[in-house]
């Protein structure tokens, strides 16, 4: 089974690409850019990563984020997560990168764009990965610092395949960006977001209703919602989920606790994403490898779910038939 996982074709739907930051390249970065960090080694980071939910979390991957300042510190980020993603057949990836909090660093929005359009443009040419950029507003930040990063954007707009909405859920709801994914919907681009990790039901309705959103990040709590569950399955609406994330998060106490085999019972369409690996134990072909260890599936449980990935991808139709392709052969 394992190499069976190992070799289907897997596309990343839900990632943070700060959120892949191994300790050993937060250590190399800092050095190169005599940032002091407040750990003394590896050992020290990793033991940090005991988390007791979302906001634990958070102050953690900011305090990571200081090291990256240049474009050279973006690709190397970038190049770093795609040649692992890539060797544990991982064939496309969808990155979700936050440029409020680089530019609160004083971090320019065109060094975070060059260094992470350049390594996208050479995973594909060098790893045969293909990638689509999610810019991402933070839902604790004010509306106005959103649509001002979207007017900032404009140069790059052909290359932002989507926007999102992530970081701190609980008390922060998507209806007041409702304006803003409306003007990049008008820039002909579309919207994804995180509802229903932390936040109730209502939050991911509000996704759909007021954000207009395709794709639901997260959503493992419309279960505690009948209707929403019929509405997610009659609109085939794709849920990225991040069940070793949702582990150490505390959004379930274990593995055998999370809500995927119900979800997967309801008929829902279901994508499996490792959203910060280097945080939260491991890739997708880690959190692959964790499902079939907690519920016992089977190859074509896994060969669906990795179908309905490459379905709900931000890629070219011509790539999407040549992996979906693949994936039957």
């Amino acid at each position: 089974m394992d190499a069976f996982l190992k070799n289907l074709p897997k596309a990343e739907l839900h990632l943070h690409i700060e959120g892949s930051l191994e300790p050993e390249l937060m250590f190399r970065l800092a050095g190169r850019n005599d940032v002091a960090l407040p750990y003394d080694s590896v050992e020290q980071v990793r033991a940090a990563y005991d988390f007791s939910d979302l906001p634990s979390f958070l102050n953690l991957y900011y305090q990571g984020m200081a090291v990256l300042l240049t474009r050279e510190d973006f690709h190397d980020l970038a190049m770093d997560y795609f040649c692992r993603a890539a060797s544990e057949g991982v064939v496309h990836v969808d990155l979700s990168f936050d440029p409020q909090a680089h530019l609160k660093r004083g971090v320019s929005l065109d060094v975070q764009m060059e260094g992470l359009l350049g390594a996208m443009k050479e995973a594909e040419s060098e790893l045969d990965l293909s990638t689509a950029l999610i810019l991402s507003f933070l839902r604790d930040e004010p509306v106005a610092s959103a649509a001002e990063v979207l007017e900032r954007a404009q140069p790059w707009l052909s290359q932002i395949s989507a926007v999102g909405l992530d970081s701190a859920e609980a008390g922060y709801p998507p209806g007041p960006f409702a304006d803003v994914f409306r003007a990049a919907r008008e820039l002909g681009i579309p919207g994804v977001a995180h509802a229903g990790e932390e936040g109730p039901p209502d939050y991911i309705r509000s996704a759909l209703d007021d954000l207009k959103v395709i794709r639901v990040d997260h959503g493992v709590r419309c279960l505690e919602d009948p209707d929403l569950v019929r509405r997610l399955q009659e609109e085939r609406i794709p849920l990225t989920v991040c069940p070793l994330s949702n582990v150490r998060l505390k959004v379930v106490e274990q593995m055998a606790d999370h809500p995927l085999p119900r979800l997967l019972e309801e008929g829902l369409t279901l994508t499996i994403n490792s959203d910060d690996p280097a945080y939260f134990g491991g890739g997708v072909l880690d959190n692959y490898r964790a499902c079939q260890a907690a519920f016992g599936w089977g190859e074509d449980i896994f060969r669906q779910l990795a179908r309905n990935a490459l379905e709900a991808a931000f890629m070219t139709e011509d790539r999407r038939q040549t992996l979906l392709a693949r994936l039957e052969g």
